[in-house]
């Protein structure tokens, strides 16, 4: 059952309630009325019997008291009853919101979790590319048939791997020696020792460790936009060897993300008027459901330093948003999967 329907049956069940309860504080009300009036005739009869009727006006003046405080109970029961009932819709409003908060805090994780589990893969990949021995001996030796054969087998891994726009193999100088797609990107010659992700590949100590930059859009990639993960290449392959180059894969980072931002499990209700996204360490906008945005754009989440919680912001939107647990080796980048959600 959605937090919607248990919404309109409390409604339904507290229209009841109060009809209910209306209908027979009516009856009551309309006893004491009748009492009411029937003591009021029997202190007219009383009257007129004089001394006889002494003690019946003495009765009737007990009923009329009685009436009284019927009515003053009714009126009271009614009021408590009243002021239960919207208790009664409160709380259950507010489990209601929260259920719906709680929900949208575990799709946000949801999100998070798949981009970084995706993520994941792509360090294994980079660092067992970077083992190749077309690769190695490239990187080595970078002859006219050395790099042919490592653009060839570079080429075979992007056949059998959609989710890559390039991959880029550079000396340890920064420029790129050989890739995987020359027929769409001519980058051999390529400086990009000034790139923040071979700055970050740099100090890489040995080909267990990996390096990666913050999604950016790349110039020579035709403009997409990239998640570039980098592992340094080494004499024989192995992972202490001396290094020798380094390896970029270019994770095709926009349609990747979108599939993800806009597959997360939201209601046909809710997809209307919810938005899902990825936001990196300083609250940039990685990816976004329902719109294209600009890498630059960034999004004005209240999240202090808590990994996950909600609130609900002064357009009445609520805000749910988790930070990345990581994924196995992987620690994450300081990402959040945030659920904006205007509405039940």
């Amino acid at each position: 059952m959605t937090t919607n329907s248990v919404t309109d049956l409390v409604g339904a069940l507290t229209a009841d309630l109060r009809v209910t309860a209306s209908t027979n504080l009516e009856a009551i009300q309309l006893v004491a009325k009748r009492m009411k009036l029937l003591a009021l005739n029997a202190l007219i009869e009383a009257t007129r019997a004089g001394e006889k009727g002494a003690g019946f006006g003495v009765v009737a003046q007990e009923v009329r008291s009685v009436s009284g405080e019927v009515e003053q109970l009714a009126a009271e029961l009614g009021a408590g009853l009243s002021a239960g009932v919207d208790e009664l819709t409160r709380s259950v409003t507010d489990i209601v919101e929260e259920a719906r908060a709680t929900r949208c805090i575990d799709l946000a994780l949801n999100a998070v979790e798949i981009i970084d589990r995706n993520l994941y893969e792509r360090t294994c990949d980079v660092r067992w590319w970077a083992t190749d021995a077309a690769v190695v001996e490239c990187a080595l030796a970078p002859s006219e048939a050395s790099r042919n054969h490592a653009s060839h087998r570079l080429g075979v891994i992007l056949s059998a791997y959609t989710v890559y726009l390039d991959l880029w193999l550079c000396s340890l100088d920064g420029k790129v020696i050989a890739n995987g797609r020359p027929d769409r990107f001519d980058v051999v010659g390529l400086d990009v020792s000034l790139e923040p992700w071979f700055a970050c590949a740099k100090p890489l100590a040995s080909g267990d460790d990996f390096a990666v930059a913050n999604v950016a859009q790349v110039a020579a990639l035709n403009g997409s936009q990239s998640a570039t993960y980098v592992a340094s290449v080494r004499e024989g392959g192995e992972t202490n060897g001396k290094a020798i180059g380094f390896l970029a894969i270019h994770f095709d980072w926009e349609p990747q993300a979108r599939t993800i931002v806009e597959g997360v499990r939201l209601a046909p209700a809710e997809r209307a008027h919810s938005r899902v996204m990825l936001l990196d360490a300083n609250n940039r906008i990685l990816a976004s459901s329902g719109m294209r945005v600009s890498l630059g754009e960034t999004y004005p989440l209240r999240a202090g330093s808590l990994s996950h919680g909600h609130y609900v912001d002064e357009r009445g939107c609520l805000i749910a948003f988790h930070l990345t647990p990581g994924y196995e080796t992987y620690e994450g980048l300081g990402w959040r999967g945030v659920i904006e959600q205007l509405g039940p």
